[in-house]
Formats: structure tokens, sequence, C-alpha cells
């Protein structure tokens, strides 16, 4: 099922409907700033494990979640004071940040590090459903076969097929990953340069 919500001025009966999805166990497909996350809720074990099966990951491939803002992150992760100065320059924005995770996160989606990646989007889709559920969603890349399937909602819909519970259609994105900043040392570390800005952080 395919469900257009208006990208700059999300229907809020639109978000409630996707939330319910979610809280049901669903699995939908939603627009980031960077491109479509396939995601769940946070707390439905079953969910997290049919992600791993259709992304084929292993268990020690890390999965993200979507945080609603900073507030939200220092529930799910520990912050340091310079981390935290960092990233509330940052969000919302196309960055994933890699943190210590607290007990709030399930073990079910955690690697042997006992690390999370978290994100707090540019988007309103994204952010409306989080905070409409009241904790985070699950977010990785949609597979693809090629680079278009990536903002196109209706090509994403029929490679997934009944797989999915839902495929929210928030217009085309201009497909390009977040940019990943490890904050577990003692310094920032640049895992992967993408959409966000990371020159300010000096390489090793």
């Amino acid at each position: 099922m395919i469900l257009k919500i208006n990208q700059d001025n999300p229907q809020p009966r639109l978000i409630k409907k996707a939330v319910e999805i979610l809280m049901k166990g669903g699995i939908i497909v939603y627009p980031t700033d960077t491109i479509y996350g396939l995601g769940c809720d946070l707390y439905h074990k079953d969910a997290i494990q049919r992600i791993r099966s259709l992304r084929k990951h292993r268990k020690s491939k890390p999965l993200s979640i979507v945080c609603a803002d900073l507030k939200d992150i220092s529930k799910y992760a520990f912050v340091s004071n310079g981390a935290f100065r960092l990233m509330r320059q940052l969000i919302p924005g196309a960055y994933t940040f890699v943190l210590e995770a607290t007990r709030l996160v399930p073990k079910t989606m955690l690697t042997n590090q006992k690390t999370v990646g978290i994100r707090v989007p540019g988007n309103k889709i994204s952010c409306g459903l989080v905070l409409e559920l009241g904790h985070p969603i699950i977010t990785t890349s949609v597979t693809k076969p090629d680079e278009s399937l990536y903002n196109d909602p209706e090509e994403i819909d029929k490679m997934f097929g009944a797989s999915l519970d839902l495929v929210i259609d928030g217009g085309r994105i201009v497909p390009h990953h977040s940019s990943i900043i490890d904050f577990t040392g003692d310094q920032p570390k640049v895992l992967r340069k993408g959409k966000g800005d990371v020159s300010f952080i000096p390489e090793e």
C-alpha cells in the first residue's frame, strides 16, 4: 500500500495511520533527508528480524534509529559533553551519530560493540512519525538494485511487494547517504563522508 503524505506539511491523520501500522509490528518505507528508509517500531523484535531478512543483514550489521531531537537521543545513547555541543549544531540534518547504547535499546538490534547509530533527519515526515509513536523507529536504506530505486516510492513498492506493510510517498529524493560520525572515542571520527558536511572534523 502506498500512502502519499505532503512532505512540507504532513497530514496528522496520515501520520497517525502510518504509526498505527508501526505499532502493530508493520514494516514501512518512509522518506528521510537523504534516502528512503526501511523501518519499524524499535520495540517490535519480530519486525526488526524481518528487516534484517529483507536486507539480508547479518547480526553484525548495525541498524540505526531515528530520534526526535537531542533530548530524545540522550535516552538511548550516552552522550559526552563534547558530543552534545557538536551534535546540537548538526541536528536536524544528514548525519548518523555512532554512540554507546543505553539499556533502552533492545539487544536484538545491537552488535557486539553495544553501539547504536542515531539520526535526527531534516524531514518532517520521518520526524512526525517518531513524535506520534513516542519512541524511535528503525532506519536502514532500502535495497538498491540500481540508484533510481532510492527516490521512486512506486518502484520501491514493486520491488518489495507483500514484504512491506506500507510505503509512504513523500516525493522524490535526490539519493545521498548520510555522513557517519563516531563519538565513541575521545575525539569524533568520520566513518563515512556523505551528504552532511564533515570538513570541520580533522582527519586521522
